[in-house]
């Protein structure tokens, strides 16, 4: 108990004094996340709304293998990233093994499937009422499109958030195609792997303070953008009740 209590206290001064070697890695982390996720949300997003409007054979096995991606172990994917851009694979010319770029590739590869599927369901859970209506209306296609994905902004978010969530915590596939190189490559998870086997307990339970911070605040921006739509909901509902 009392080596808990002695490297809390030295990890939040650890924090509290700014410690630079501590903010590097987390900046190097929400760099190489955040880039993971766009790209996720990239390769995802259109995926997933393509399937919940979309009617054609083989649907259900192609929503399959996306849900089949929830489960994808991240160190298999790094395995992946690995061949493709070690010297001998197709990728080698690129020389982008052990790079930030390689680490964005093996995450934005993990967080499409969970982009995908969440984002199917929010699409698919949205009537196509609204797009029929936008169309009787004289509306585009697209526009009516837009009209539809409005509606299902907030399972969107949603999908954004646990795209963040699956990259951010991630530590097999980065240390495979990252290399864990001071300054260059070692991002939150890798570094309290590093740590904690040195015996730098302090330094570990820092990053892994800052870690469940940044859980912790998208979590609670999606709760309130959550909450706010509901709330407005209810107070157009009771609005035209009264009125």
């Amino acid at each position: 108990m009392e080596l808990l209590t002695d490297t809390l206290r030295e990890a939040l001064s650890l924090l509290i004094h700014g410690n630079r070697y501590i903010l590097e890695i987390v900046w190097l982390s929400l760099r190489v996340s955040g880039t993971g996720v766009l790209v996720g949300v990239l390769v995802g997003m259109p995926v997933g709304t393509w399937l919940a409007l979309a009617r054609f054979r083989g649907r259900r096995l192609a929503i399959a293998i996306v849900h089949t991606g929830f489960a994808l172990p991240p160190v298999v994917v790094g395995l992946f990233v690995y061949m493709m851009l070690s010297r001998s694979g197709p990728g080698g010319p690129l020389n982008l093994l052990f790079t930030p770029t390689a680490m964005v590739v093996a995450q934005g590869l993990l967080a499409a499937p969970y982009v995908a599927g969440i984002s199917l369901a929010a699409v698919q859970a949205v009537t196509p009422d609204a797009r029929l209506q936008a169309r009787s209306l004289g509306a585009s296609r697209l526009r009516a499109l837009a009209t539809h994905l409005r509606e299902a902004k907030l399972g969107l978010a949603a999908a954004v958030v646990a795209g963040f969530g699956a990259v951010i915590s991630e530590v097999g596939a980065v240390m495979l195609v990252g290399g864990n190189i001071l300054g260059e490559t070692r991002v939150m998870t890798t570094a309290i792997v590093l740590e904690t086997r040195r015996g730098n307990f302090a330094t570990a339970m820092a990053l892994g303070l800052l870690l469940l911070v940044l859980a912790f605040a998208v979590n609670v921006a999606l709760t309130r953008a959550q909450q706010g739509r509901a709330r407005g909901a209810w107070q157009r509902a009771a609005g035209a009740h009264w009125s």
